[in-house]
């Protein structure tokens, strides 16, 4: 059940008819013929913008055609009002019955209420996280594995079919430097001295990896040179930093369906063959980048190389695949990757990345762009900064990893569902202060708890109800539902479905976080209302009125359940 889409329908079945009745001409496109909230609620409760996307077309004024359309629409005994306003909008009210149609179907729905076909079972990959295996995850891993795992659960309610997926970056030369790394501390568990130069990791989380090594081989390393044990030490270190990612990854309740190794691209012809296809489309070439644009480099040459042509698909500038020493460049295992994941038949990609990823966006869409000519769309998400704060201070804490804050940090301090709801409580692409006393606060501060709380209360009202069954709750007479605040909240309510879309089309789960608050804030003023005037209590000496009211705050249970689910966060039903 979608209000919006209804009323749409029903706006673009009345500008039919008015074709079919010579009022408008036939060959119109209603192509961009929206119905929203108008931006200032008391114009109404919907708004079409249909006079005035098709006067043109028409050759008609915006508000003759508001007109005409207005008197249709007013034929359904949905509609209450229709005001033609400014130029030519069209303000519509709504009957309160249709409103309070939302209740019964969100307790008869429960769980699937909001749930959408828009994703028509589509296949959609979302690779998320995808840290480097050289450490723990640490606070702005954070931020980009929670954004992508909301989504993920986004889209999947959405109706498309979704994969997680977190690629392992085990191809490159960091994983050298992890193995020399672990070396260090294998000689440390040895009791050898050993000094950490620039340039390797010095995290204590290695500490123990190089226990386990020593476990593993015993003294077989020992005064050995490194063509000896590095390849195995890459292996074993790799394997044991994945061990620790996904043990970080499950604090906060993130499964991945595939692990996807960068290093199963190498030596295996996969590189050579996405390649291949480019050159096939005309797009590999050989030749000579311009410098880069402000002061050349020192000791800049140019030399030939192996160059994408990504700018005939949006690129600012060509890439080099492949170097003039004939060694790969980072974006061409990239570009494979992608390759891959297009092979595997998904219909869209998403990529989450942090914020300095920002300068591989075009690049990387120009890639897809070409691969799958235009068919496949890429969206890259890129996930700003997080600041830690305590009390409106800049916060420093442990420092386990050498460099970083840890996630596993971050969730001692305030659990998996504080640390998940805050960090989807900015935009991904705006940087996100996190205050840890305002984390753990009990009040409207704090989203999180302002959200549960409100779930809480409505478990707290129904068992002092005697914990009325859904069924009864279903065919109560919601009709007795009349004054402002209930119909706020009933209203607010009725936006869930149509909120759910918008957030899975503009891929932003940040929406489910924000309308989750604003539904909290609703309920909490009604709640409230009670408390100053006794005849609005949800428990009364009206039956009738009590099951009425109990019916809609049933409902909102139901939507902030659905809703803290896609985020990840777990409805309580006592606040401690």
């Amino acid at each position: 059940m979608n209000l919006f889409a209804d009323v749409k329908t029903l706006v673009l079945d009345s500008l039919s008819a008015l074709q079919t009745g010579a009022e408008l001409p036939a060959d119109l496109d209603f192509a961009n013929v929206t119905v929203e909230p108008p931006r200032d609620p008391l114009h109404g409760d919907m708004a079409t913008n249909a006079a005035m996307v098709l006067a043109r077309q028409a050759g008609m004024k915006p508000r003759d055609i508001a007109q005409a359309l207005a008197g249709k629409l007013l034929d359904d005994p949905r509609i209450a009002s229709a005001d033609v306003a400014g130029p030519g909008f069209l303000n519509l009210r709504l009957a309160s019955a249709v409103w309070l149609q939302t209740i019964p179907q969100a307790i008869k729905q429960g769980s699937a209420f909001g749930r959408s076909a828009l994703g028509a079972g589509r296949r959609i990959n979302v690779e998320y996280v995808s840290a480097n295996p050289t450490g723990p995850l640490h606070v702005g891993h954070t931020r980009g594995a929670v954004f992508g795992d909301a989504l993920a659960s986004l889209l999947s309610f959405a109706g498309y079919d979704v994969t997680r997926e977190y690629v392992i970056n085990d191809g490159g030369s960091q994983i050298d430097t992890l193995a020399r790394s672990v070396y260090l501390r294998y000689l440390e568990a040895h009791d050898r001295p050993v000094s950490f130069p620039d340039g390797v990791y010095p995290g204590d989380y290695l500490i123990p990896v190089g226990q386990a090594l020593k476990e593993r081989v015993g003294a077989a390393y020992l005064d050995q040179p490194e063509d000896v044990w590095l390849q195995d030490i890459r292996n074993f270190a790799t394997d044991e930093m994945m061990a620790l990612i996904r043990s970080d990854l499950a604090l906060l309740g993130i499964e991945m369906d595939v692990f996807f190794s960068e290093k199963s691209l190498y030596g295996t012809g996969r590189i050579e063959a996405c390649l291949e296809a480019l050159d096939q489309k005309g797009l590999i070439y050989q030749g000579v980048l311009t410098p880069p644009k402000g002061k050349e480099p020192e000791g800049w040459e140019p030399r030939e190389q192996t160059l994408f042509k990504s700018t005939e698909h949006g690129d600012d500038v060509d890439r080099p695949v492949k170097k003039s020493d004939g060694s790969w460049t980072y974006f061409a295992p990239d570009i494979a990757y992608h390759y891959d994941k297009v092979q595997r038949g998904f219909d869209e990609l998403i990529d989450v990345f942090g914020a300095d990823h920002g300068g591989y966006v075009k690049r990387m869409k120009a890639a897809v762009s070409a691969l799958t000519d235009g068919k496949v769309p890429l969206d890259i998400k890129l996930c700003q900064l997080v600041r830690l704060f305590k009390n409106g201070e800049p916060f420093k804490m442990s420092k386990r990893a050498g460099t970083f804050v840890l996630l596993r940090d971050v969730v001692e301090q305030v659990g998996p569902d504080v640390t998940r709801f805050v960090m989807l409580t900015r935009k991904n692409d705006a940087p996100l202060d996190f205050d840890f006393a305002k984390a753990l606060e009990q009040s409207r501060d704090n989203p999180v708890f302002y959200v549960q709380y409100a779930y809480a209360r409505v478990h707290s009202v129904m068992a002092k109800a005697g914990n009325p069954a859904d069924s009864e709750l279903a065919a109560a007479d919601t009709a007795h539902l009349q004054h402002p605040a209930e119909l706020a909240l009933v209203q607010k309510l009725a936006e869930w479905p149509r909120l759910v879309e918008l957030a899975a089309s503009h891929h932003e789960p940040h929406r489910i976080a924000f309308y989750l608050f604003d539904l909290a804030s609703e309920f909490h003023s009604l709640q409230h209302l009670g408390k100053v005037e006794p005849e609005m209590r949800f428990i009364t000496g009206d039956k009738a009125l009590s099951t009425a009211r109990l019916a809609l705050i049933r409902a909102v249970a139901v939507v902030i359940s659905a809703g803290l689910g896609i985020l990840g966060v777990t409805p309580m039903k006592e606040m401690r």
